[in-house]
């Protein structure tokens, strides 16, 4: 009867640990949803204005400062580093349809 204890207690708790790691996800779609509205914003701000897709040195300084977040919080910063820069190819390609919906370049 004790394995039967265990293996219920264990099942338990890996509910617990599923239901929090399905409440992150949500939160992290939630999160990137209001990150890319507002990078949208940033892209109609540019377009609008004649300013380029992408900020080259912006890029780098997210990149060093996602890292140091990354390490401060035992996350693996390479992870956080190919996390980050998908996340900006995205932003990078809404940026240039937003500037080619505008008239503008994609240069830059």
């Amino acid at each position: 009867m004790s394995d039967d204890v265990t293996m219920d207690d264990a099942r338990t708790q890996l509910a617990g640990y599923r239901a929090s790691i399905d409440n992150i996800d949500a939160a992290l779609v939630h999160m990137l949803a209001e990150r890319f509205r507002c990078t949208k914003a940033v892209g109609v701000l540019k377009a609008t204005h004649g300013l380029p897709p992408a900020d080259p040195k912006r890029e780098t300084e997210q990149i060093e400062r996602l890292r140091r977040l990354a390490k401060e919080a035992h996350l693996d910063p390479d992870f956080a580093e190919k996390f980050l820069n998908f996340v900006i190819r995205e932003v990078i390609r809404h940026h240039e349809q937003i500037a080619a919906e505008n008239g503008a370049s994609k240069t830059g």
